[in-house]
């Protein structure tokens, strides 16, 4: 690879802070979204596990003696070294032995099972997980508002051009995949796709060997489609099955399946917040489902372009999960984390970003900007209630992430309005 052509990464700042302090980093994520690039740049030597020149070579070396395969200078790269889990404990072992910081990078997309992996790694094998490229990255957005100074309560004006319907839609269904930035929207379509299609036929079966049946784990997918960015439940999934494929599955079943995708990196939940609230109201504890990319809904989906302008509901929920990618993305980097709110009282926002400091902000997100001023008052409702309760701990910012606005600015009411074609972290 080619580190001239490297296209720098939200991320890359992490990989570098966490190399001065770890002795080793294991990126990881999904497939194809841009991890052996990314860790390539920051490596001085490598080895490819996954290789299969000379009859897979790489990976009997490292069956048979992985100190062998950790020979190298550092950072040594150690790609998909998930294939042989030995190396796990081998890194932890040499990272012990020359007590050193930045050693190794270690790539996976996925997680195996304990079965060989002696020691955690903690304090010598640090975790940093990567995502598929946010709008920023892959250039399509113009980066002129700061996530982080929304959420400092920091003052923005800016002028930011008209978006196209059309424009947001494709980001939808290009995805945040490096391989797709270049490509035409017909071509792009077709990665998601074939990337649905090898976790099936193969990695699923990869992860661990055992032979899953495929037919229900193509049905699972579609429901966590059709119920992207919702907080539906297993028995939800279950019943959707039923309803739209004539197929029955156990919930038991779904609960394994929805572990393999996880082990994956192919879903990416949205965990609850409200710890931090201190509301009377109880707060709802399930999460919000999220695919790794939205990219990979529309091809579940078949969705193009007319279909999803001819489907608003499906779009908006589709927008939702392409803000919230790129709202973890940008958070990430400044050592925040992105949930979601709900409780029993019916008060809801899109997402929260709690602050390392212990503050929090709170987001709605819009298609249209029509609705912004009805995302506004809901959040300032929400507001209003927490501070009535005693010890009631409020945002200290609150803004509406849209799509179809011009402008990047602060209401009177304290409200922001950003177009997610203008954010950045």
């Amino acid at each position: 690879m080619s580190k001239k052509k490297y296209k720098a990464r939200i991320v890359d700042k992490d990989v570098e802070t966490h190399l001065k302090v770890f002795g080793a980093v294991c990126i990881e994520g999904a497939k194809w979204c841009g991890k052996t690039w990314t860790s390539s740049h920051h490596s001085n030597s490598e080895i490819y596990i996954g290789d299969p020149s000379g009859n897979f070579q790489n990976r009997r070396l490292a069956q048979m003696s992985p100190s062998l395969a950790l020979s190298g200078e550092a950072p040594r790269l150690i790609d998909e070294w998930q294939e042989v889990p030995e190396l796990w404990d081998a890194v932890r072992f040499e990272v012990d032995k020359k007590n050193e910081n930045g050693l190794y990078i270690l790539t996976g997309s996925s997680t195996p099972q304990r079965k060989g992996i002696m020691h955690s790694g903690a304090g010598r094998i640090s975790r940093i997980r990567m995502r598929p490229m946010s709008l920023y990255e892959s250039g399509r957005s113009s980066g002129k508002v700061s996530l982080q100074d929304i959420c400092t309560g920091n003052p923005i004006s800016e002028m930011t051009g008209e978006v196209d319907l059309s424009d947001i839609i494709d980001n939808i269904i290009r995805g945040g995949w490096p391989g797709n930035q270049d490509a035409s929207l017909k071509q792009a379509s077709l990665l998601p796709a074939e990337y649905i299609s090898a976790i099936i036929e193969d990695d699923m079966y990869r992860l661990d060997g055992i032979d899953r049946d495929k037919h229900k784990m193509g049905l699972l997918l579609r429901s966590l489609a059709r119920n992207e960015s919702t907080t539906v439940t297993n028995k939800t999934l279950k019943n959707d099955i039923k309803e739209t494929d004539d197929e029955d599955i156990a919930v038991e079943t779904i609960a394994t399946y929805l572990d393999v995708l996880n082990r994956l990196f192919l879903t990416d939940n949205q965990l609850p917040f409200g710890k931090r609230l201190r509301s009377s109201a109880r707060v709802k504890q399930a999460e919000k489902r999220h695919l790794a990319d939205p990219s990979l809904a529309c091809a579940l989906l078949g969705a193009n372009t007319d279909k999803l302008i001819g489907d608003l509901n499906t779009l908006g929920f589709l927008f939702e999960a392409l803000c919230e990618r790129d709202l973890r993305i940008y958070a990430q980097s400044f050592g925040a984390e992105v949930y979601h709110y709900q409780d029993y009282n019916n008060r809801e926002m899109d997402a929260v970003i709690s602050m390392p400091d212990g503050s929090w902000c709170g987001f709605e997100i819009k298609l249209g900007a029509n609705q912004i001023d009805d995302a506004a008052e809901n959040l300032l409702k929400i507001k209003r209630d927490i501070e009535k309760e005693p010890g009631g701990n409020p945002p200290k910012a609150l803004a509406v992430i849209c799509g179809l606005s011009n402008a990047a600015y602060k209401r009177p009411d304290g409200i922001y309005v950003v177009p997610i074609t203008a954010l950045a972290p």
